[in-house]
């Protein structure tokens, strides 16, 4: 079987491994190119396709004549997208005998969209997992071929959580590629009344809402923790991102009150409070005494 595939991130590089392990050729895949604006924390497709003699291209638009003609003209069985950025055209999708099927990091119809490890974990999830589907125009919508659920536990971070995926998304391709290589398996179709969409995130979006419960604010900054930007709030006119914290039992009678207790700083929430165990402040990262001594120069002081 041969497959046209689309391919970035960690989740591309176990794609295009699973697809040669289970004996598909791959005549060409499309990447990204990196971004200097980015945090590349993840392995290179790129890398991946030229150990393996693969040729590999990465144009800004896929969806030009040009490339749905290069697609034709290679007659692939499939096509497979894993974490590719870019949405395919309807003609681009037409193209394989056997349909265009896309990894996705949610337990779908939940969460289509972008960003998937970060929301399910802002969002209090407690299982998420990784699904492959047909592809559609409208993107997440598609049959679904197969899926696997994953916990999440109240400790993980959106780096640990898209771990345990990485490790299901595995999982999930050994158990469904030799069907597919056939060209019989079966595909559910998805019911979107019982999903959610989720738009992509910004940087901007980790400034922190102290009027918020404490259990949200901890987990925004669970959800938006390194390697991604990281959730913030300003002191003063200073940035102070948080990047770890616990929840605190005591309740602070204003949002964003900074008090010391017991050798612990707090910050009070709509709802509860939370310790901070790391922080940065200009360009500085604080943990332990020097976190607490921060703090307690600006007891009494608001967040915002």
């Amino acid at each position: 079987m041969k497959a046209v595939v689309f391919a970035y991130h960690n989740m591309g590089l176990i794609g295009i491994e699973k697809l040669l392990h289970h004996g598909f050729s791959i005549p060409l895949v499309f990447t990204h190119e990196d971004s200097a604006a980015e945090n590349v924390w993840f392995g290179s497709v790129r890398d991946l396709c030229a150990r393996h003699g693969i040729p590999s291209v990465s144009p800004q638009n896929p969806n030009t004549q040009e490339w749905v003609g290069r697609i034709s003209s290679l007659a692939p069985d499939y096509l497979f997208s894993f974490y590719y950025r870019h949405m395919l055209s309807k003609d681009i999708l037409a193209i394989p005998r056997y349909g265009a099927y896309n990894l996705h990091g949610s337990l779908l119809p939940k969460y289509r969209g972008r960003a998937p490890v970060n929301w399910v974990i802002i969002k209090g999830e407690t299982i998420t997992g990784v699904t492959l589907h047909e592809m559609e125009v409208k993107p997440d919508a598609g049959a679904i071929v197969s899926q696997i659920a994953v916990p999440i536990d109240m400790e993980d971070t959106a780096l640990s959580l898209f771990g345990k995926l990485e490790q299901a998304a595995g999982r999930l391709l050994d158990g469904c590629l030799p069907a597919m290589k056939n060209g019989v398996f079966q595909k559910t179709p998805q019911d979107l009344s019982q999903g959610s969409y989720y738009s992509g995130r910004r940087p901007a979006d980790g400034r922190i809402d102290w009027r918020a419960a404490a259990v949200e604010v901890y987990n925004l900054i669970r959800g938006v923790t390194r390697p991604y930007p990281g959730a913030f709030g300003y002191l003063q006119e200073r940035q102070v991102i948080i990047w770890r914290s616990t929840l605190a039992e005591e309740c602070a009678a204003q949002p964003g009150l900074i008090t010391v207790r017991n050798q612990e700083a707090l910050i009070g929430c709509g709802h509860g409070s939370i310790a901070p165990r790391e922080i940065e402040v200009d360009a500085r990262v604080m943990q332990d005494r020097e976190l607490f001594e921060f703090f307690k120069n600006h007891e009494g002081e608001i967040m915002r």
